[in-house]
This record gives C-alpha cells, structure tokens and sequence, in this order.
C-alpha cells in the first residue's frame, strides 16, 4: 500500500500554485508514494482524502506579512476535526512564496505550523545549508529558512526564482521521505 501525500495549498496569482506543482514533483520522485494536490478552496470538499492521507503539505502566498485570507479561512474549517484529532501523528510541513526575499514569511509558515501542532501532527522542516556554489538554478534553501520553504517570486515575475523552485522539489522529496520513514516505523 503507497504511502499517501496531500499537499493543500492556495494561490492567489499562480506563483504559489508552481511553487506547489514543484513539491509535488519532488514528493512524486520517492518510490512508493502516491500524491495528490489540492487547492484551499477545494479541501473542504476533499476532506476524507486529507484524513486519509499519511501526510499533509500546507502552502500559501504570504500577503502583509501573513498567510493569504483563502488558507485561514481553510485552516479554521479544519476545527471542525480537531477535538477527533483525525490529523494526529500524520506528517505536516509547510511553505510560503511572496515577492520579496524577507516578507516576513516565517510569520507565514509559523502560522502553518501551529496549526499542525494544534491538530497533532508531526512537522518537517527544511535541512539544507544555502550554498551558492551549486549555480543560480541550483542553490538549495537559498533563502535560509529551516521552519519549511520559502520562495521568492520578485516583484513583475510570473513565476518563483528558478534555484527556489529547485529548492521546491528538494523539499518535496525530504517531506515524502521522512513520511515513509514515519510510517514504516508505525507498521
């Protein structure tokens, strides 16, 4: 039986939505992973694929400093199934994009955060030293954040910094691993 991802996630311009495409690309790279991708205004109707998931990928543009109005609004359905804990030792982590470097995303994906610990779940953060010796497209974590990922689409882009959508896949693929290593631990 594959072990199951669900990465959730709202995109108010379509640069988060790459950004997404990207870690699911890196999850969907683990053997024996299934993954599926959906967006913050579809989940309350997907709501058993996420209870049913093994692990859950949270994402969202940071807007004044905060994750978008979309992923709370989101994330305050999800209530209705905490006091059932449905989400309970299930892996989480978490990224953000915005078009400065800074944005104060870590506001972001420590909002993101809380709202896994609240519902029980078990965070994954991102491990990986920014070196700009690998070339611009392949600088991993280039931003240095370690609470989950962060990616810059700079101002006029239609698109994330390609070394942050780089970094995308890379995180995906650490997320999906560590799930499966969490849940061949429980079996």
């Amino acid at each position: 039986m594959p072990v199951t991802i669900a990465i959730v996630y709202h995109s108010g311009y379509g640069k988060t939505k790459i950004a997404a495409e990207h870690v699911l690309k890196g999850v969907q790279g683990v053997a024996g992973v299934s993954a599926s991708i959906i967006t913050a205004e579809d989940a309350a109707k997907n709501m058993d694929t996420l209870h049913a998931a093994d692990g859950i990928i949270f994402g969202c543009p940071t807007y004044m400093g905060s994750m978008s109005a979309k992923m709370k609004e989101f994330i305050e359905a999800t209530s209705k199934h905490w006091m059932a804990l449905k989400w309970k030792d299930k892996i989480a982590a978490g990224f953000t994009n915005s078009g400065a470097p800074s944005g104060d995303k870590l506001n972001t994906l420590e909002g993101l955060m809380i709202n896994a610990m609240q519902h029980g779940m078990i965070w994954v953060g991102n491990a990986f030293i920014p070196d700009a010796s690998a070339g611009p497209d392949k600088e991993v974590n280039r931003l240095s954040s370690f609470v989950g990922l962060m990616t810059q689409a700079p101002y006029g882009a239609q698109q994330p910094l390609a070394s942050d959508l780089y970094s995308a896949e890379v995180f995906g693929k650490r997320v999906a691993e560590a799930t499966v290593r969490w849940v061949r631990g429980r079996g």
